[in-house]
């Protein structure tokens, strides 16, 4: 008999789950708390800027395939943009140096014979590092894995701390491995740089949230799931705000909060759960521009450029917003704002100077500064043990969220998978089957 599944939080995890449920038998309901669904992946009119700016930067690849299926199933699959080849342009601050990463389409990497297509500096001998990453063990950090020289410096430390949101040192080797398999192992073609053509909202919001509404799936915002009632080792009821929703035989509910808040509603009275408890913040540095800035070679092509050898570490550029994203920011929670954004600024001036028809103002323009003090788990080792599965002792109830086990770091494509992997959950509580791949 069909039952309710009731979604708690409206972030990409949540909204995965009910993209893939919304149209079949079951009903369904997503609670969000704040205002608005997107979580760490939406946007939003600034009103300091005077503009619609994005919460966070997020760099997606041609080869995530949770992700391409999720707006395949929304219908925004061609809201996505980039370049036509795997091209990275990069710049290295502190020995002045610029190159753009040009990937092999195919499988064999024939990049790394071309000096104009690789890292500069780099040797051979380094590629053993992505090797070790690729067959790393659990117990295993970054750190333990690459070689000293050119390509961890300029190319895998970098690309480490914006995939894992870690540093090297302390970050899960596997975890990053899984990423590499995913795409460096599997060619350029895999490994097409991809982000919204207009807002993360644009992309991944508004269109799901048009999606349910034609299929009848209810969304609240504004509800706060503040307590989860369990009776004999099952979800009983949902408290939101006065209002207590009573869970029917049939019904499921998937947790698709933070990892803190379900560690809140959860863990006192769900056995065996368990959850990461470490943070790391991410600092979004967003600058207005009097003019969009007119761009030549390999940025003008990407739109976006790496920064080695400062605090920066992505520049993209949307218009006439530059915006820098530094990740694994815990490293900088003392330093004062203001003096992080003039130095970032001087930053993004060497960085697309260079390669703008105009120089950048010398005067830093109009800006607003977004610190997300937990936006991920710390991907350590020791964190990563901590992640749990889709299913949980009590049976009429999952988790969702790019926290749990997913087996990938906390990203956009992750967030996705889990929500997938609960609404298959609920398709096998149900046995009914669940939407065809595509």
């Amino acid at each position: 008999m069909p039952g309710h599944v009731h979604i708690v939080g409206g972030g990409l995890a949540g909204l995965s789950a009910a993209v893939e449920l919304a149209g079949g038998s079951e009903r369904i309901s997503v609670y969000e708390a704040g205002p608005a669904c997107g979580g760490r992946a939406r946007s939003y009119l600034d009103r300091q800027l005077g503009c619609r700016i994005d919460n966070g930067n997020h760099l997606l690849l041609s080869g995530n395939p949770a992700v391409y299926r999720y707006l395949g199933l929304i219908g925004a699959q061609d809201t996505l943009v980039g370049p036509k080849r795997p091209v990275f342009p990069f710049v290295d601050l502190a020995d002045r140096l610029r190159w753009t990463l040009d990937l092999s389409r195919g499988r064999v990497p024939l990049w790394v014979l071309s000096k104009r297509r690789r890292v500069p500096g780099m040797r051979l001998a380094e590629l053993r590092g992505l090797m070790a990453l690729m067959e790393a063990t659990p117990d295993m950090v970054v750190s333990d894995c690459l070689q000293p020289g050119s390509l961890a410096r300029r190319l895998l430390e970098p690309f480490a701390i914006s995939v894992l949101n870690t540093m090297p040192d302390t970050g899960s080797a596997a975890l990053l491995g899984a990423v590499v398999k995913e795409s460096l192992a599997r060619g350029g073609r895999n490994c097409l740089p991809r982000f919204p053509a207009v807002g993360l909202s644009e992309s991944f919001v508004d269109p799901a949230l048009d999606h349910l509404s034609v299929l009848k799936a209810e969304v609240r915002t504004g509800s706060r799931v503040s307590a989860v009632e369990m009776v004999d080792g099952s979800v009983a009821a949902l408290h939101v705000g006065d209002e207590r929703i009573a869970m029917g035989p049939n019904d499921t509910v998937i947790m698709a909060v933070p990892a803190p808040v379900a560690a809140s509603l959860l863990a006192a009275d769900l056995p065996g759960f368990s959850a990461p408890d470490e943070f790391e913040s991410i600092l979004n540095v967003h600058f207005l521009l009097p003019d969009a800035p007119v761009l030549t070679g390999g940025l003008a092509q990407a739109r976006f450029i790496g920064v080695v050898g400062g605090i920066s570490e992505w520049v993209f550029v949307k218009d006439r917003i530059l915006s820098v994203t530094v990740s694994a920011a815990n490293r900088y929670a003392t330093r004062d704002l203001d003096e992080l954004a003039a130095i970032i600024w001087n930053e993004v001036r060497a960085a697309i100077d260079p390669a703008a028809t105009a120089p950048m103002p010398v005067a830093m323009p109009p800006l607003r500064i977004v610190r997300e003090k937990r936006a991920t788990f710390a991907a350590t080792v020791q964190q990563d043990r901590l992640r749990p599965g889709t299913r949980t002792m009590a049976p009429n109830l999952l988790l969702a969220g790019d926290w749990t086990a997913t087996g990938l770091p906390a990203t956009i494509e992750g967030a996705i998978r889990s929500g997938a992997a609960a609404a298959q959950a609920v398709h096998a509580r149900r046995n009914t089957p669940g939407r065809p791949e595509q």
